[in-house]
């Protein structure tokens, strides 16, 4: 649409002020007069003046400055003032037979009305004339008020009006009528079919802007309906041979933009390319030809180049390209990692992650330069750098990657620290070169980046330790180490539960792996001691370090004393979980000395479930893998974890002390007594004598498979009115999903609280699971339903769906 300047309809000879304005003051006075308002309460003063002399302008029938009025009105509108009063203004200058009336008039309906307003009806007909109109220009201005503010209803009746435009013979008119068929089509998806027959022959146009509205029309038309998709993928070979003119053609001034020939219409004629040739060979091959020609001849010096350049790639990796094309494709995407503007790194960077599954070898090859892009001052650029970069760690690269991703980790914006740690941990748990340097890998982590780690990172440290059995004296002498070095950091409470477990090693000093070091008893406990007292330790490391102690009065010999009186001194301790420990670990000492040597025997292997999970978080399948440690004397009968969890907690620092963890389960299975039955019994005593309930085995069944997501469910009652539901995700599509989260609504009368998930990425082909626990308390026993959100991120692509859990499986009807 034309836009003219309006010329005041008299000029002034004296200097009007915003103090005392002229009814007919001209648009360019009025505007100076607000803007030259020191206050706003001055402005709006003015506007209002103004505003009450265009309103008793507008009364008059006989009104000469009208377009005048309306586009001072128009002015206050863009200020953000009401100016709905002009509508019916609008309405009765589209009417007027003069053009410069009715120009003001479409472009007040265009801003002041929508399809929201009545108003907006009274125009259809004036639009339906105005379509038929002589003059190019007033039918131009008709075609963009419907495109812009056309309501369904609007769109409908004037459809067959816009389909007779399109076949006109005016060039400058069938431009404007593609586009304005395009907003009917997003209005009234049906009338789709009335415009493909025209848009069709529109592609046989030589003038580039209709060609341009045919192809974003044709766009429109395939996004919404897979039968016209079909019918127009035989127009590829003439699409191809519109862009072949354009790559070839010379220089032509009137398209020209930076050296290339009309790359607006290339890069739309390339999208509509890439829409015809997803999941079809025969359209893909008819366009190999050109892409490759567009990919090779196109200058990538430019901006406006780089443009056609990206649309090109976009269309390589999308359609059925051959395996040739799409390296061409990926080098494209390395030469725009090395431009300097920040924007098109950024793109590149996007693109690239999308096809890394696809085409990872080829990605392969420009690993250096995104490692490069690592250091970019730009976080945006930095974050899409480290994303790609943890994509392209593999088994053979695992050390160099490593080494890169711990020098960005030692230097990276404090929001980028956790993802990057989360990033190196996955990537080192699945191409781990051996078990030293994936221990030492996760400690440089813990020391880089204590605080920005997640909360299962530490029981699964600890779980990986006790797997390693010959770098126990190793560890324990690196994290002493450590411990000394600095106590403010999540690395502590793992320092604490080797130095409880192995502290024999320690104190021996004789470890091959490192540098022989002479540690004495009280050295050990004067490090412990320095975390209990720490203002800087949280109470779960407390516990972690007075399990430690605790756990050290079988493994020396000389300081059993002192260790009784530190146990002691925190049986009144402010902190709960802490006092009762103390006061349970001082019951062993004094009435159970005689089992103290067995209930703090060394921990067994810990094992996993499956890669991924939070040690110690059960899966609703009973444990099988922790062999109870060996009777000595007389057997205890095995008793229910959750019995004893708090005083054989020997992981230490576990807040959920109501659900025990497995460990926790076998170790309670090997305790060893003098007399069974009567040991067993005062032990329990010190717990209230719970009676010992069996362990099921809750069944688990399938709620949701969909896209290679798959989520079982398993439920264990743990009262009348409460229970546990376990969650686990798998993957067995062939690329990696992060970011899953899973978020559950139950009805209004059910407690629920979801505790943390064991991880937010779920590898490709099931190699590793996501487990989430809720638990649930029912107390007016509803019929119990869950809705399940899933979200997660896919090549670069977010997913969401909900699933409906009505029936909890091994659960009586109350629940």
């Amino acid at each position: 649409m034309h836009t003219h300047k309006h010329k005041p309809i008299h000029k002034y000879t004296h200097t009007h002020t915003h103090t005392a304005m002229s009814p007919s003051v001209p648009l360019q006075e009025m505007i100076r007069a607000i803007r030259s308002a020191r206050t706003q309460c001055e402005e709006r003063g003015v506007i209002q003046r103004e505003c009450a002399a265009i309103r008793a302008q507008f009364r008059q029938s006989d009104n000469g400055g009208r377009s005048h009025n309306l586009a001072k009105l128009l002015y206050v509108h863009m200020l953000g003032y009401p100016a709905h009063f002009g509508q019916m203004e609008c309405v009765r200058m589209i009417a007027s037979p003069r053009y410069s009336e009715k120009r003001v008039g479409y472009l007040g309906a265009m801003m002041l009305l929508d399809e929201k307003q009545d108003a907006s009806l009274l125009i259809t007909n004036s639009i339906k004339n105005d379509l038929s109109h002589s003059s190019q220009h007033v039918q131009s201005l008709a075609l963009c008020t419907l495109a812009c503010m056309g309501s369904a209803e609007m769109c409908r009746d004037l459809a067959p009006e816009i389909d007779r435009l399109l076949r006109a013979s005016n060039s400058y008119i069938k431009k404007k009528a593609a586009l304005c068929a395009v907003h009917i089509v997003r209005k009234v998806q049906e009338l789709g079919e009335l415009f493909a027959p025209a848009a069709r022959s529109l592609l046989s146009e030589k003038n580039h802007g209709v060609l341009h509205g045919a192809v974003v029309l044709i766009t429109e038309l395939c996004e919404r309906s897979p039968e016209t998709l079909e019918r127009f993928r035989k127009a590829v070979p003439d699409l191809v041979q519109i862009m072949k003119g354009l790559v070839i053609s010379g220089y032509s001034p009137e398209h020209d933009v930076a050296g290339i020939s009309d790359p607006f219409l290339q890069v739309r004629i390339l999208r509509l390319l890439r829409i015809l040739g997803h999941n079809s060979e025969a359209a893909s091959d008819a366009m190999n030809d050109l892409l490759a020609q567009v990919a090779t001849n196109t200058d990538s010096t430019k901006t406006v180049g780089n443009a056609v350049l990206y649309e090109t790639v976009l269309t390589v990796l999308d359609i059925k390209s051959e395996s040739g094309l799409r390296v061409l494709a990926v080098n494209i995407l390395g030469r725009f990692l090395l431009n300097n503007d920040r924007n098109i790194r950024y793109i590149a960077m996007i693109s690239l992650q999308k096809i890394v599954g696809t085409d990872h070898n080829a990605v392969q090859r420009h690993r250096g330069t995104i490692v490069d892009c690592l250091k970019d001052q730009d976080a945006s650029v930095k974050r899409r750098a480290l994303d790609l970069s943890l994509a392209l760690v593999s088994a053979s690269n695992i050390r160099s990657m490593m080494k890169e991703l711990l020098i960005f980790l030692s230097s990276c914006p404090p929001e980028l620290r956790a993802q990057a740690a989360s990033g190196i941990f996955n990537a080192a748990e699945r191409y781990a070169p051996s078990q030293r340097w994936h221990i030492d890998t996760i400690l440089h982590v813990l020391t880089t980046a204590g605080g920005d780690v997640r909360d299962e990172t530490v029981p699964n440290l600890i779980q990986l330790i006790t797997t390693a059995s010959e770098l126990h004296c190793y560890t324990v002498h690196k994290l002493y180490r450590a411990l000394l070095t600095d106590i403010s950091q999540p690395l502590v409470q793992v320092a604490c539960w080797c130095i409880g477990e192995y502290g024999d090693l320690l104190l021996r000093g004789d470890c091959q792996e490192t540098e022989p070091v002479q540690v004495s008893e009280d050295d050990v406990l004067d490090a412990l001691e320095t975390v209990l007292q720490s203002h800087m330790s949280s109470p779960a490391t407390r516990g972690f370090a007075l399990t430690a102690t605790m756990k050290l009065s079988t493994r020396i010999t000389d300081n059993v004393d002192r260790i009784r009186s530190i146990v002691s001194i925190y049986g009144s301790c402010i902190d709960v979980e802490l006092q009762q420990r103390a006061v349970e670990y001082n019951a062993l000492f004094k009435k159970y000395d005689h089992m103290r040597a067995a209930v703090l025997e060394r921990m067994p292997v810990i094992e996993k479930n499956s890669p991924g999970h939070t040690n110690g978080e059960s899966t609703g399948e009973p444990v099988r893998e922790i062999q109870p440690a060996k009777v000595k004397q007389g057997e205890l009968p095995q008793q229910p974890a959750n019995q004893v969890c708090d005083l054989l907690d020997l992981l230490g620092g576990s807040e959920e002390t109501l659900q025990p963890s497995p460990a926790v389960g076998g170790t309670a299975a090997g305790l060893t007594t003098n007399t069974a039955s009567t040991a067993g019994g005062d032990l329990l005593d010190l717990l209230g004598g719970f009676e010992p309930v069996p362990l099921a085995p809750a069944p688990t069944v399938p709620v949701y498979d969909k896209d290679g997501v798959t989520l079982t469910l398993s439920c264990e009652k743990q009262s009348d009115s409460g229970l546990t539901v376990t969650l686990t995700a798998s993957n067995s599509t062939d690329s990696d999903i992060s970011s899953f989260t899973l978020q559950a609504a139950v009805p209004k009368s059910v407690q629920l609280h979801m505790k943390a998930p064991s991880g937010d990425c779920l590898p490709a082909r099931g190699a590793a699971k996501v487990t989430q626990m809720v638990v649930l308390n029912n107390p007016n026993k509803v019929n119990l339903k869950m809705r399940v959100r899933i979200s997660y991120s896919s090549q670069g692509s977010a997913f969401q769906d909900t699933v409906q859990i009505d029936s909890f499986p091994g659960l009586s009807a109350a629940h």
